[in-house]
């Protein structure tokens, strides 16, 4: 049985020992013990580099002198603990040791469901797959590639103009106002379409070519693109998005554009799933100030890139009318992706890489020339190269399993962090279909399984998870990014033990009432790097007024900056 913290209804937030609530803070240190409100820390780490190590030490020291009761550590070499050099093991002893000295809790964060990268280390394969259906290829010199490779975007060169709006799009930002024809800068050709002083084109400082394309539903795309930029800002909004008719997007990852370069080529792959038609928006939102240029984009038929090779995900190679299937193995080779989850370590995406084409056998009944049918999952990246994992796939729970064990063994924690945050690909192979279970129930299963493998192996300790993907008032909603199907109901997944680490400052009060009436204990993850300490607190302490079992704060930064460590702390106090 999991040993069960009193509740305490909270006056705002945390309501101190000695302390009273909306007093001034103690002067002494905050009350520590079983019934005490709590206060954490995120600590992010790298524990196979030893300074890294000695970072968290000395912030575990440092947390504790401020009051704080807990240190919630993460690695992404949890995900794959087995074979790590001895360093990294003397590292989560020290670590253990210093928490222990200053009387400050850890709490381990396990695999993520999620940004799974760390997991996938394990076997690239386990990533969540969409599907490609019956895409036409064809045999060139012992091998089968993508039979239609016409470029769906002739207008992307920006040869021809009329003034200096672009020929062949259906609209852009400004022309002659925003966008220019340039015949002086350019990546091929004569001319690239120039972006600048964005707001006198478009007053929200929009600065994009818009076109919309026909594809064919459920196949795999590429889009090339050649920019230059000089001091935009904000690079990071310098973007491509693939818009459905519905006005679901297809594409999340970044193009990774920097504030000034010169011509770099950028890559984008999505799928078309159900659609047969897709609107490209090529450029910059809200920009506020530089220059850009745009050339030579391309759109264009893609296969097999960051293919997936496990059950839930078949290969299947047919003849072009679909009466005959090929055999892998006698007509052509294993295909596999060697680039997928391995860019440029295991565990790692990449957007694009070279197209790995299917290998003919010796004694193949394909002929030169044959058209083929071929069906095929890939993975695909989200921003910054997050991938996540199936859902259901057994091998996922034994990795999992895995690091809830060296975990166990290492830091004896009596509560562990889950964490399904954030999963923005879901329920489309056909392990996961094939259950016909919604997005939501898919994501309650996984949670439940995940508890009883994690009790199996520490029966006593207590399980946190982060609020986002079990919220009806955050991410568990209707046409969540590229899951498949509703995720309403995925709360049902988290039985009332479970520990809601709540981040939903968008819609705090509805959140926290919402898990409250559940019956969970939480816990708020705050600060997020703000500049306004004050503020933040007392939004989710105004929030917080009189929800029961709301059990204290946690300093989140991603950024790994703790300057307002002691502030924090103190601000807490006097809520």
């Amino acid at each position: 049985m999991k040993k069960v913290v009193p509740v305490v209804v909270l006056t705002g937030v945390l309501a101190w020992a000695g302390v009273a609530p909306h007093g001034p803070a103690a002067a002494d240190a905050p009350a520590r013990g079983e019934g005490a409100p709590w206060l954490w820390v995120y600590a992010p780490c790298n524990f196979q580099v030893d300074r890294e190590a000695d970072r968290v030490i000395d912030l575990i020291r440092r947390a504790g002198k401020a009051g704080y009761t807990a240190v919630v550590v993460t690695d992404t070499k949890f995900g794959r603990m087995s074979d790590r050099p001895k360093n990294y093991y003397d590292n989560l002893r020290r670590t253990a040791k210093a928490a222990e000295e200053a009387g400050v809790e850890i709490i381990p964060v396990t695999t993520s469901f999620g940004y799974s990268n760390d997991i996938l280390q394990n076997d690239p394969n386990l990533a969540e797959g969409i599907a490609v259906r019956d895409a036409p290829f064809v045999a060139r010199g012992g091998k089968a590639v993508p039979a239609d490779d016409a470029n769906l975007l002739p207008a992307g060169d920006f040869e021809a103009f009329k003034g200096d709006a672009p020929a062949g799009w259906d609209y852009v930002d400004g022309p002659g106002k925003s966008s220019f024809a340039d015949e002086e800068i350019k990546h091929g050709g004569r001319r690239a379409l120039r972006f600048e002083d964005f707001k006198a084109g478009n007053e929200g400082g929009n600065a994009r070519a818009i076109k919309k394309v026909a594809v064919k539903p459920w196949r795999q795309y590429h889009i090339s693109l050649w920019l230059r930029t000089r001091d935009v800002e904000p690079a990071g909004d310098l973007k491509v998005a693939v818009l459905t008719a519905d006005g679901r997007e297809l594409n999340y990852a970044f193009l990774g554009a920097q504030a000034t370069q010169d011509w770099t080529q950028h890559h984008v792959v999505f799928n078309s799933q159900g659609n047969d038609s897709i609107t490209l928006s090529i450029g910059l939102w809200g920009g506020r100030r530089g220059a850009f240029w745009l050339d030579d984009i391309d759109l264009r038929p893609a296969g097999g890139v960051n293919l997936l090779r496990r059950e839930g995900c078949p290969v299947r190679v047919t003849t072009e009318d679909g009466t005959v299937e090929y055999a892998e193995g006698k007509d052509y080779k294993r295909w596999e992706d060697p680039l997928m989850g391995r860019a440029p370590w295991p565990g790692g995406y990449d957007v694009y890489h070279a197209e790995p084409p299917i290998v003919l056998s010796e004694g193949t009944r394909i002929h030169d020339g044959d058209r083929l049918n071929v069906s095929y999952y890939h993975t695909q990246t989200i921003y910054d190269g997050a991938v996540a994992c199936c859902l259901t796939d057994d091998d996922v729970f034994k990795y999992f399993e895995d690091t809830v064990r060296h975990l166990n063994e290492y830091f004896h924690p009596k509560k562990f962090f889950l964490s399904h945050d954030e999963l923005r690909l879901a329920n489309q192979c056909e392990l996961c279909r094939d259950r016909k279970l919604t997005a939501g129930e898919l994501l309650a299963d996984n949670a439940h399984r995940c508890v009883k493998v994690l009790h199996a192996v520490a029966p006593d300790a207590e399980v946190i998870d982060w609020n986002d993907m079990f919220d009806p008032y955050h991410n568990a909603v209707d046409k969540y990014y590229l899951v498949n199907g509703t995720l309403a109901k995925s709360w049902e997944g988290l039985d009332k033990s479970v520990i809601v680490a709540n981040w939903n400052a968008g819609k705090a009060a509805e959140s926290l009432r919402f898990f409250a009436g559940r019956g969970h204990r939480q816990v708020i993850a705050g600060y997020y790097d703000t500049d306004n300490v004050k503020a933040e607190v007392g939004r989710w302490s105004d929030a917080s007024r009189g929800v029961e079992g709301v059990r204290g704060f946690m300093y989140t930064t991603w950024r790994n900056d703790y300057k307002d460590l002691e502030k924090y702390a103190e601000e807490v106090r006097r809520h």
